[in-house]
């Protein structure tokens, strides 16, 4: 699942107006309403950072007035989980979790949602033992995501930012203006998504799977995520350009404008505001995989920690 700019400011002065003005455009309202989600997430990481020492003292002392296993001290081990080694299956994993993990090492592919719902297929929390990706896969993962029913609602969200900031004017307003809104702005997801995580990766051999680190402090994690849009495995497992990203959000920005826009919309200025704003949304997108295991773990937590009605 990838956050995706449709719907663009045509020029630079626009994107200055729409910054500025009460009334902002699809692209800007992505940014906007992706930041917010992304500002809310990782102020609750503290909180799950704490829970998770809490919870493992606890842990500690409920089998006090017994025998202690020999393996019972293993606490000091957990608060940084997922550990480095990224392949081992922890106690304190939900079995949803233990079943993502084998999961993962049989098909290489993920079972888990952002937030529960939205496709999170191509994000893998155990690194070390996952098969590589065959060009089939690669494109029957992607298309999978694209026709996920949360998929169509969220661009219909999409669509309605478009419809109130009057976005593409061209296309006007009431159920017609909507319809094309809509239609355009489902086109442009699946374009980038297509080209950014099939056509190109499979060209190119390479791996358009993002693999969250999953330990260390929060600067060092931030700087992963912002360091996998130019930084890729290939189906080898080989770090290299992530030219697969890159180039295929430029590639996307040129087709939908080109392709399928209104003619105001095509111009070359317009196809560089359009890749930028991918580039940075895409950098949203990761920084929410690479921490939404926390905060899935600290909501998880938090529902076997309430008693029972």
């Amino acid at each position: 699942m990838k956050i995706l700019a449709s719907n663009r400011p045509r020029n630079f002065s626009t994107v200055r107006m729409q910054i500025v003005g009460p009334i902002v455009g699809t692209g800007l309202a992505r940014i906007r309403l992706a930041a917010v989600i992304l500002a809310t997430a990782l102020t609750l990481l503290p909180a799950a950072a704490g829970e998770d020492t809490s919870s493992e003292e606890v842990n500690q002392q409920q089998p006090a007035a017994q025998p202690a296993p020999a393996q019972q001290p293993v606490s000091e081990d957990l608060p940084d989980k997922p550990a480095p080694s990224g392949n081992q299956i922890h106690s304190g994993l939900t079995v949803k979790e233990q079943q993502n993990v084998e999961h993962e090492k049989e098909t290489g592919t993920s079972k888990d949602r952002l937030f529960w719902v939205l496709p999170n297929f191509l994000t893998i929390e155990s690194a070390d033992q996952v098969p590589p990706l065959t060009a089939r896969q690669k494109f029957e993962t992607t298309a999978k995501g694209l026709l996920d029913p949360s998929e169509f609602v969220l661009q219909a969200f999409v669509a309605g930012f478009g419809q109130a900031s009057n976005s593409i004017p061209e296309y006007g307003q009431g159920f017609e203006g909507y319809a094309k809104r809509y239609v355009t702005a489902y086109a442009d997801n699946a374009v980038e998504n297509m080209m950014s995580s099939a056509v190109l990766p499979s060209i190119l051999h390479q791996d358009p799977r993002y693999y969250q680190l999953g330990y260390g402090g929060f600067a060092r994690r931030t700087w992963h995520a912002f360091s996998r849009l130019f930084i890729t495995r290939s189906d080898s497992g080989k770090d290299e350009f992530n030219y697969s990203e890159v180039f295929g959000a430029g590639m996307a920005a040129v087709i939908s404008d080109y392709g399928y826009h209104p003619s105001g919309d095509q111009s070359a200025g317009n196809v560089a505001n359009v890749w930028g704003t991918q580039m940075g949304l895409d950098y949203m997108t990761y920084m929410l995989k690479e921490f939404w295991p926390d905060l899935r773990r600290k909501f998880d937590r938090k529902h076997r920690a309430e008693p029972a009605p």
